[in-house]
């Protein structure tokens, strides 16, 4: 009987969790769907219809349409590039010994100690001198120069799990060190490019301090800084804000589920192999 009682209790302290974390989604969610003027009076109701107005609005009349291109062409690149090298790098210092190996992985280390942001003052001069401000490959540039150090650390961690015997194995048969990292190596670290690039593409599609720092144009802003423009100084169009923030929520939805199918399938081809 206790069993059982601590079995439910550990139920509800479950559902209330995923209440409070789900509760702001479908309070967002419902906003979209009402007018400005039914968000002041009744903030916490449900909306009196399912009109689909505030999406055609914030679609054509806030240019959203080009938000969410830029976003998704900077977070798409940037992940795949941190994906792409990160792993190269921590496969090359976790499979291949030399005599500075563990200065090469203290470099990449120290990036985790000192936050990019600080240096924002050179990097804007770098990129004044590059003639990329203004450019959505200037933005590419510096989520992935500040993604690699966290990537290399979590990928290095991983290999050192991975018996060196499926490296034997393969070369034995013929592959050169490229061929082992991408036909044996990268099936098996799907869990850890599930997780490396859910962070940070969560980080890139919602952030919005380089954006502003390095974008002057409105047609290259991104969606956190395209969203600026529906405040207003007297006045903020509510349900057009509500549908923009809905919009640009249900990628970043699609891609946890997503990543969470690729981490259990990971776990399983792994173990298979």
């Amino acid at each position: 009987m206790t069993a059982r009682f601590g079995q439910y209790a550990k139920y509800l302290i479950l559902l209330l969790f995923s209440f409070l974390m789900l509760y702001p989604v479908f309070l967002m969610i419902s906003s979209s769907f009402k007018s400005n003027l039914e968000i002041l009076t009744s903030p916490l109701g449900l909306p009196q219809s399912l009109s689909f107005e505030n999406y055609v609005m914030v679609w054509e009349k806030v240019s959203f349409g080009s938000y969410v291109w830029n976003s998704v062409y900077v977070s798409a690149l940037s992940v795949f590039f941190i994906l792409f090298i990160s792993s190269l790098a921590a496969f090359y210092l976790s499979r291949f010994s030399f005599r500075w190996n563990p200065f090469v992985l203290f470099f990449f280390m120290i990036g985790l100690m000192l936050p990019m942001k600080l240096a924002i003052l050179p990097l804007y001069m770098i990129m004044l001198q590059l003639n990329l401000l203004d450019t959505l490959t200037s933005l590419v540039i510096l989520y992935v120069a500040g993604g690699i150090p966290f990537a290399v650390f979590v990928f290095y961690g991983f290999f050192r799990t991975l018996p060196t015997e499926l490296d034997q194995s393969a070369r034995l048969d013929g592959c050169n060190s490229f061929q082992v990292y991408y036909k044996i190596i990268l099936p098996l670290m799907k869990p850890a490019l599930a997780t490396v690039g859910i962070v940070h593409l969560i980080g890139v599609w919602n952030d919005f301090f380089y954006p502003l720092i390095f974008l002057k144009s409105e047609e290259l802003s991104t969606i956190p800084l395209g969203v600026l423009t529906l405040f207003g100084e007297y006045d903020t169009e509510w349900n057009l804000l509500f549908a923009s923030l809905t919009i640009s929520s249900l990628p970043m939805i699609v891609a946890f589920l997503f990543a969470s199918k690729q981490f259990i399938e990971g776990l399983t081809s792994g173990a298979i192999k």
